[in-house]
């Protein structure tokens, strides 16, 4: 579920001339200070083909890596949704199928996240992938046995979904380590296809096994390509380095970050609203597929050819991507792709033959991937590398919190209206959500986020332990009060920032004796929390100091102090 058309990035704001004594007056004082003057980089040539990034062996070897996990995440759910009609008679049973799949990642996502930006990124994903191979085998086991029931085809669904919930924010880390940044749009597109290839791949090949043999050596033959996968990943030697000399950060602090970090940046959340409102209607397509290839008169391989069709289409949409993203910018994809899958759903409704829902299901595949390309992109750049695989596994949470709830929702409707109501149903939701989520942009580009290094550390004048905190900082400005709604105005940008970076509050303080006087006060956890904040400082935080900078009109700089929380005894 990777991305299509990214986001230009915007280049701080440079730092005026006449601001250079403030600056180093208040780096002095230990402020992060902006980014030094470097000679520019001419810049990498556009490569017009939608296969460059598979040029970059360490992503080739890796995109076949993850090819072959989503082949066999796919002969799981084709396997266990076909198996499940022949367990329970209930819709809402086999709708749950999916449900149980996605619903781990919506509940495993952040701390996943979190793992990831920790621990060596080879082993985990090694290890995820391990899992998903062992959970296969126990499927493999119990269907061989003939023991299986639909209670116990849930649980081990969802177990295979917890491996899928650890595995998928690692790699959504990796990817821009390994390529190029003028090379990422494609490389997300080429993951999109990997993802939409395994649509084709694992459904006729689950579709083969459960036609020829039965589920149970669906769940053999995915044992031994998670295995493979798994032995693919081995030999991948990660180049992750560890930039930073401070302690690695904490399991639960890591986790309150990164959903800070998200919640304080107003473009990463509109990316999220958008893809799950968009997960939540067009599940309903995906997890009822079995039943609409049953309504149309086939079986195992109508089903198995409405998913390929799903996955051609998609997979002809990323070859166009090149030529589409030079004509269109990306609030095109994210308004039509929507409008596209709901027509799409429409169309498999009121299909007459198993020909028209197959071409409904090519079209419903370009705009899926159209749609969620260009959101996992968008997230991708609105993250910095430090929070990156937190930030993503809650886009993934969200996308898949819409999948599960969707899921549910729409067999719900379907177990008391019918299948092609309830497709009917989730194609106007969807539209009506378009006409309410259009009118509100994604606020503007991306911020630079490449790291920035500040003038000088803080130099306590005490022995200070990491552990010891909270600490306090406090930054002192005087300014024109005619111009205090403009500063008002940056400072809630600075507040966000402040937090995006790991602080534990902020807050703006008026002088009531001294007009024109404001206090800015933030809190960091412990002294080691504060210097890792610094570590965040980027280009884009450099330019919002300056833009600070500009208000203040004291004879002397801004005075920035720090102190640290005293236990006060008796």
């Amino acid at each position: 579920m990777e991305a299509a058309a990214i986001a230009p990035e915007v280049p701080a704001s440079p730092v005026p001339a006449e601001l250079g004594a403030e600056l180093e007056a208040e780096a002095a004082a230990g402020a992060p200070g902006p980014v030094l003057p470097q000679e520019a980089t001419p810049p990498v040539p556009m490569r017009s083909s939608a296969l460059a990034p598979l040029e970059v062996p360490v992503f080739r070897m890796l995109w076949l890596a993850w090819l072959t996990a989503n082949i066999t995440m796919w002969m799981n759910d084709v396997a266990a949704g076909w198996l499940m009609t022949t367990l329970s008679t209930s819709t809402t049973m086999v709708a749950l199928v999916q449900a149980a799949s996605t619903l781990p990642v919506f509940l495993l996502g952040l701390p996943s996240g979190a793992l990831a930006d920790l621990l060596d990124r080879r082993r985990y994903f090694a290890a995820t992938q391990l899992w998903v191979g062992l959970n296969a085998a126990v499927l493999a086991v119990v269907a061989l046995a003939d023991g299986m029931n639909a209670g116990l085809l849930l649980l081990l669904t969802f177990t295979n979904g917890i491996g899928l919930a650890l595995r998928w924010p690692v790699f959504a880390a990796i990817v821009p380590e390994v390529v190029p940044p003028h090379h990422l749009a494609g490389a997300l597109a080429l993951n999109g296809v990997a993802m939409n290839l395994s649509r084709i791949i694992g459904p006729i090949l689950a579709g083969v096994l459960l036609a020829s043999f039965g589920s149970a050596w669906v769940f053999v033959t995915n044992t031994l390509l998670s295995l493979l996968a798994f032995v693919i990943i081995l030999r991948w030697q990660s180049q992750q380095k560890r930039q930073s000399a401070l302690p690695g950060e904490r399991f639960v602090g890591a986790m309150r970050v990164g959903a800070q970090h998200v919640w304080q940046s107003p473009r990463l959340r509109g990316v999220l609203t958008r893809i799950f409102l968009f997960f939540l209607h067009s599940a309903a397509l995906l997890s009822m597929l079995p039943l609409v290839a049953r309504l149309l008169g086939g079986g195992a391989h109508l089903f198995t050819a409405l998913l390929a069709c799903q996955g051609a289409g998609a997979i002809t949409a990323v070859m166009l991507f090149p030529r589409w993203r030079a004509r269109f910018d990306a609030s095109r994809f994210i308004t039509w792709g929507p409008a596209a899958h709901a027509g799409a759903t429409l169309l498999v409704v009121v299909a007459p033959h198993p020909a028209v829902a197959m071409l409904a299901m090519f079209v419903a595949g370009m705009a899926w991937i159209s749609t969620a390309n260009t959101l996992t992109v968008a997230a991708q750049m609105a993250l910095p590398d430090w929070v990156r695989a937190r930030g993503m596994a809650i886009y993934q949470m969200a996308l898949m919190g819409g999948t599960a709830a969707g899921s549910a929702l729409w067999g719900q409707v379907a177990e008391h209206l019918g299948v092609r109501w309830s497709l009917t149903a989730s194609a106007l939701f969807g539209l009506a959500v378009l006409a309410v989520v259009r009118k509100r942009e994604l606020p503007s580009a991306a911020e630079d986020h490449s790291r920035a290094k500040p003038f000088s550390a803080p130099n306590p004048a005490i022995d200070i332990d990491p552990d010891e905190g909270p600490v306090m900082v406090t930054v002192e400005y005087l300014i024109d009060p005619a111009r205090a709604a403009e500063f008002a105005r940056v400072m809630q940008d600075t507040k966000r920032a402040r937090l995006r970076q790991g602080a534990l509050s902020w807050g703006l303080f008026r002088d009531s004796e001294r007009v024109g006087r404001y206090v800015e006060y933030f809190v960091d956890e412990n002294w080691v929390e504060h210097l890792r904040r610094q570590e965040r400082f980027t280009a884009a935080d450099a330019g919002l100091r300056a833009q600070r900078l500009q208000f203040h009109l004291g004879a002397h700089d801004p005075v920035v102090s720090r102190y640290l929380a005293e236990q006060a005894t008796l």
